[in-house]
């Protein structure tokens, strides 16, 4: 009599497949806070706080901590702290809109303790952005920063790789930046908006107290900015003062399918992460049941040898 063989039973992993997937589709897709707490960049005033009574420095210091409780209840907030003299700060912090009010707040918090070591000490106007929020200060009466000044930009590779062209790339985008830019002119006060066209994923915001038009124009030169600081790259980000633009193209085509769509803030869409994730599980089902086929093939091929030649 031969040795039987050990094997795995089909029947239970037929069983016990479907129920390891409906366990991974439990698993949370939310934005780890490494994607939202990336520093992008900072602007730092060189003139420092004129400050000989404290005063500066301790309104600072209460506008953050203003800024930072808001942040867990709102996307968007701007104050003033100080009786208006000499030494009052004004400021203001604003997340991304599809974070929800938990990861606004993880967001904003990492900020003041970054300043000091960013700007070195307190100066008299300051910026920080980071990949899902900003939050600046200046002194009241510092120089006005034009609402459609350049602070930054992010430009991705050239259309042109290997000596191929992305057919039809401008146009694209160009029917995007459209798109972005008439769903914050009629939004009904909504300033974030984000969705794709093709293959051409993009994104805009504009800060939380422009009205509709004023936002509008805002993107508009956000859109000129792109084409002359990136020209034909194929994504770039773009902050001016009072908005925010970026777009990634995708020439093999976007990874499923994203409609376009705007969030209010702090409503947690997550769209492009709960895609990714969604993909990721359905190909791990689609694995899993090949397996289960594979096994239940094999299982079926050693009864039947074994029929033939016996033990």
């Amino acid at each position: 009599m031969g040795s039987l063989t050990n094997h795995q039973n089909p029947t239970f992993l037929f069983f016990f497949t479907p129920l390891l997937i409906l366990l991974l589709l439990q698993i949370p897709t939310q934005t780890s806070s490494s994607d939202t707490t990336t520093l992008i960049y900072k602007g730092c005033a060189d003139q420092k706080l004129q400050d000989p009574s404290g005063a500066a420095s301790q309104n600072l210091k209460t506008l953050l901590n203003s800024l930072v409780t808001q942040s867990s209840q709102k996307n968007f907030a701007a104050t003033t702290s100080g009786d208006g003299g000499a030494s009052a700060i004004a400021g203001a912090y604003q997340c991304r809109g599809d974070l929800t009010n938990s990861d606004c707040y993880d967001c904003v918090s990492k900020i003041p303790n970054m300043l000091g070591k960013l700007c070195d000490g307190d100066v008299a106007a300051a910026r920080i952005q980071l990949s899902g929020c900003y939050l600046r200060y200046e002194a009241v009466g510092f120089k006005e920063v034009p609402k459609t000044q350049l602070l930054y930009k992010v430009c991705g590779s050239k259309k042109m790789k290997n000596g191929g062209d992305v057919v039809g790339f401008e146009g694209k985008r160009e029917s995007a930046f459209e798109m972005v830019e008439n769903a914050v002119k009629g939004n009904n006060g909504n300033l974030f908006y984000t969705g794709s066209y093709e293959s051409l994923y993009v994104l805009g915001q504009c800060e939380g107290n422009m009205g509709n038009d004023d936002c509008g124009e805002c993107i508009g030169s956000a859109e000129e900015q792109v084409k002359v600081q990136c020209g034909d790259s194929i994504s770039a980000q773009v902050y001016l003062q009072a908005c925010y633009l970026s777009y990634s193209f995708y020439p093999n085509g976007v990874s499923g399918t994203m409609s376009s769509s705007s969030s209010s803030p702090g409503s947690g869409s997550h769209q492009h992460t709960e895609r990714t994730v969604a993909l990721a599980v359905g190909g791990l089902a689609a694995l899993g049941f090949l397996i289960v086929c594979l096994l239940f093939l094999k299982s079926a091929l050693k009864k039947k040898s074994g029929k033939r030649g016996g033990y």
